[in-house]
């Protein structure tokens, strides 16, 4: 099916004047979607158009396209995403939505650019596989699943998610969502923009152009009696106030902060401002993460590390290794398209915010200090967490040794 929608592209393509570009986004959109890719990148060059997709957080080179059908191509993304056909110097984002010969809907978020060699185009896919998903088939061990459940188990509070961008933190949130999704709450989001439709959530979406900020958004939500709220990002000290003051009068709300770790995520809140007892009355547990890609099953191969090799690598991560240990690569095949690799999962260290923490907070600890109280406390870190799911063969040492490192 992948190669099939590669040669329709192709075909389409020879035609010449006789192409049809509809076709062209139909077969790409959906040639992407089967090679499981988060991103479509259409890059114009002095003398082609280059066509790009992010399978598994990395960019590959797929095809290029002549360059003569650059305005073609974008007019066509413009018009599905209902942009300015008249518009060539500005950015303008939309979205629209195809459905597969499967019969599966995929929403596609466009973002439209100029650049030096004509209007590039980036179009982000969410398809509705976001709906399977669990807390543990996005990688939570058992143990951080039942501190999880704890955590918003409680009738308010914060449930903070935090990683670089792209780390799987709004897919995080969106299933613990589903998870509280029940008749007897109300729930409400913000969000810029909103990644997934989920039935009976009432969704917002920021709009700087009518001043609809996640800071004003939230000022809003709490006249409309919700019980559990989600803001799509705490970006600001207006924001990261009025989130800590919503939670502390009786609603669980869940958001996202951009800090490398979980422990980095408390004096990050100090540093926009916030009393150091709000943070420690407030917060209950603190997510961090990363996505490592999964080795393919169909050639997965195995090696033991020798003492030499365990040696190094406890020195290069700082952790006692001893034993006999087995790593797992992908060799390469047809199924993962020669990188070893097939799908993705989290990595994660979640931290509960008890006595010690609060302690810390109120004492303006480190981030390091307060990592050290929680890992005192029996929290598994990323780091673990990545190498318990190496020795486990789910991924590869050099990926969990990149993703930290990145």
């Amino acid at each position: 099916m992948v190669n099939i929608n590669k040669q329709k592209i192709e075909e389409e393509i020879s035609k010449g004047s006789a192409k049809s570009v509809i076709s062209i986004i139909d077969h790409m959109v959906e040639y992407a979607h089967n090679l499981r890719a988060s991103d479509i990148h259409i890059n114009p060059k002095a003398d082609s158009v280059k066509v790009r997709f992010r399978i598994d957080g990395v960019l590959q080179d797929v095809f290029d396209i002549p360059r003569e059908m650059l305005m073609e191509i974008i007019g066509r993304i413009k018009i599905l995403s209902n942009l300015r056909m008249d518009e060539h110097q500005n950015f303008q984002d939309g979205r629209f939505r195809i459905l597969t010969d499967k019969s599966e809907t995929i929403d596609v978020r466009v973002a439209v650019s100029p650049s030096y060699y004509g209007e590039s185009a980036v179009m982000r896919l969410l398809s509705e596989q976001a709906d399977k998903f669990t807390l543990e088939s996005l990688g939570f061990s058992k143990e951080n699943q039942k501190k999880i459940l704890d955590g918003i188990s409680k009738p308010y509070g914060m449930i903070l998610a935090t990683g670089p961008t792209g780390s799987g933190k709004t897919t995080t949130l969106y299933t613990i969502l589903k998870m509280l999704n029940k008749k007897e709450s109300a729930i409400i989001t913000i969000e810029d923009p909103i990644e997934y439709a989920i039935d009976e959530i009432k969704q917002i979406q920021v709009n700087s152009r009518t001043s609809m900020t996640f800071a004003n958004g939230l000022r809003s939500i709490l006249r409309q009696d919700p019980d559990i709220i989600m803001v799509g990002e705490i970006r600001d000290e207006d924001t990261a106030g009025l989130a800590v003051n919503t939670a502390l009068t009786g609603h669980l709300l869940l958001s996202t902060l951009h800090t490398n770790d979980s422990a980095t995520t408390l004096p990050r809140l100090l540093d926009m401002k916030v009393e150091p007892f709000l943070v420690a009355s407030t917060v209950n547990i603190a997510l961090g993460q990363r996505l490592v890609r999964k080795i393919c099953e169909k050639c997965k191969t195995s090696k033991k590390l020798t003492e030499a090799e365990l040696k190094s690598l406890s020195e290069t991560i700082k952790l006692k290794l001893t034993g006999e240990r087995k790593v797992y690569k992908g060799e390469g095949c047809e199924k993962c398209n020669m990188t070893g690799y097939d799908g993705r999962i989290g990595i994660h260290e979640v931290l509960v915010v008890d006595n010690n923490i609060r302690e810390g907070i109120l004492k303006k600890v480190s981030a390091d200090n307060i990592k050290q109280i929680a890992i005192n406390n029996g929290m598994k870190t990323m780091i673990e967490d990545g190498l318990d799911k190496v020795f486990e063969g789910i991924t590869s040492l050099e990926e969990v040794l990149r993703v930290i490192h990145e």
